[in-house]
């Protein structure tokens, strides 16, 4: 019988899951795809965090795994929340592409005034660097914000540098640097979920890439030591071991902002306690100001 795969129907979710397919059949294994409706998929019109909690992408591929439908899911490693279902694990953890941002317009950059984007980290970093931009929502998959950006909607857009190169577009913009555009935790990470099944475990283990496993794991370490949610503006990004962590008021105005070579994952909680520390109040704000309790 074939690993049954789950993913979403996005173009990207498809790219990405197709790559882990492909691995999959390497080891002389038979697998095959299933997608799976998720939330944040059905519900566009309005921004992320008006939809509900953390994990709307990946809520239904859960169920779809604790229901025996599937026997493991694709995801964005940053979609998946801190806090998960007892029975499933991250059996593999594929090697990192980009975790920049990469602003896409197209005309010289002075020209940029109206950018989209649906993320409050984003949109916060923006106005840091330049407080007179306007930042107005975009939802909407790859192609779709693409689209909205060719027909004027925006002068530019946001996306992530790794959704365009797996997907193969080729836009004109900029990447935004990752140590100044801090990314959100585990972007460019591609996560492979599955049942806590030991033969299957085994299985996908194969596709695992310890470096990355290493520095994602800091910055969730460091995430779930802020407790901030997936509506307050943070970014958190590790590489080899040298971690960037910062927490932004939602105006860009404020920054609390850590930089250390971080060892473990004890070490990463200890920054993470000392950032929530600093950051309490943004934190507080942000959430008040989106109507959200913590």
């Amino acid at each position: 019988m074939p690993v049954r795969v789950g993913t979403r129907g996005s173009r990207l979710a498809l790219a990405q899951t197709g790559t882990v397919i492909e691995k999959i059949r390497a080891l002389g294994i038979e697998a095959e795809q299933k997608i799976i409706s998720t939330q944040g998929d059905e519900i566009t019109a309005v921004p992320l965090h008006a939809i509900g909690k953390q994990g709307v992408f990946v809520r239904a591929l859960d169920d779809a795994i604790l229901s025996g439908e599937i026997d493991c899911a694709v995801h964005s490693m940053k979609d998946i929340p801190a806090i998960r279902p007892s029975g499933l694990v991250t059996s593999a953890i594929l090697p990192r592409d980009s975790p920049a941002d990469f602003l896409a317009f197209s005309g010289p950059v002075s020209a940029v005034t109206v950018i989209g984007t649906s993320s409050t980290r984003r949109r916060a970093q923006l106005l840091r660097h330049d407080r007179d931009l306007e930042v107005k929502d975009l939802r909407g998959n790859v192609d779709t914000r693409i689209r909205k950006l060719n027909e004027g909607r925006y002068s530019a857009i946001v996306l992530a540098e790794a959704g365009l190169s797996r997907l193969g577009i080729r836009i004109p913009g900029e990447r935004l640097p990752p140590e100044k555009f801090v990314p959100t935790p585990n972007q460019g990470t591609v996560a492979v979920v599955s049942r806590a099944d030991p033969s299957l475990m085994e299985l996908l283990s194969a596709l695992d890439h310890p470096e990355t496993r290493r520095d994602v794991a800091i910055e969730r370490a460091v995430m779930e030591q802020v407790g901030a949610g997936c509506f307050t503006p943070m970014g958190i990004y590790c590489r080899g071991g040298h971690l960037i962590a910062e927490v932004l008021s939602l105006d860009g105005k404020r920054t609390e902002r850590i930089e250390k070579n971080i060892g473990t994952l004890d070490e990463a909680r200890v920054q993470g306690n000392a950032l929530r520390a600093r950051a309490g109040d943004l934190i507080a704000d942000a959430y008040h100001t989106l109507g959200i309790s913590l």
